[in-house]
């Protein structure tokens, strides 16, 4: 079954850096369209940046310029480079695979889900 388990969430100052990482399993990592999402404290969840089985990507306007999604096949892993990071970026981040053809940016459009991991600028 698929499994999708997020890493690397804690606490930095406003114009620190984080990466987060998300381990997949259970599926052909190399194919699908995955994608990173961000729920803050009485918001929805919100699409920050995805990326396609050929490595196109697709940023949230609020991250361009200062996020990085990647991924490593041969680890079967996804990451988000955060960088510049402000207070609004405050929420807990998930990753997400969607197992169909395309690549979009909203949530209801990816079945899986990891835990979330948190991450809280001050």
């Amino acid at each position: 079954h698929v499994q999708l388990v997020e890493s690397g969430g804690g606490s930095v100052q406003a114009g620190g850096s984080l990466r987060l990482s998300c381990a997949a399993s259970g599926y052909r990592h190399t194919t699908y369209c995955m994608g990173w999402f961000r729920q803050a404290p009485g918001k929805g969840r919100e699409g920050v940046a995805a990326i396609d089985g050929a490595g196109v990507t697709k940023y949230a306007d609020s991250v361009k310029g200062r996020f990085i999604i990647s991924r490593d096949n041969a680890k079967d892993t996804l990451y988000l480079q955060m960088n510049n990071l402000e207070p609004e970026d405050t929420a807990t981040y998930y990753c997400a695979v969607r197992l169909n053809s395309g690549c979009p940016t909203l949530a209801k459009d990816f079945a899986f889900w990891g835990q979330g991991t948190q991450v809280t600028v001050s």
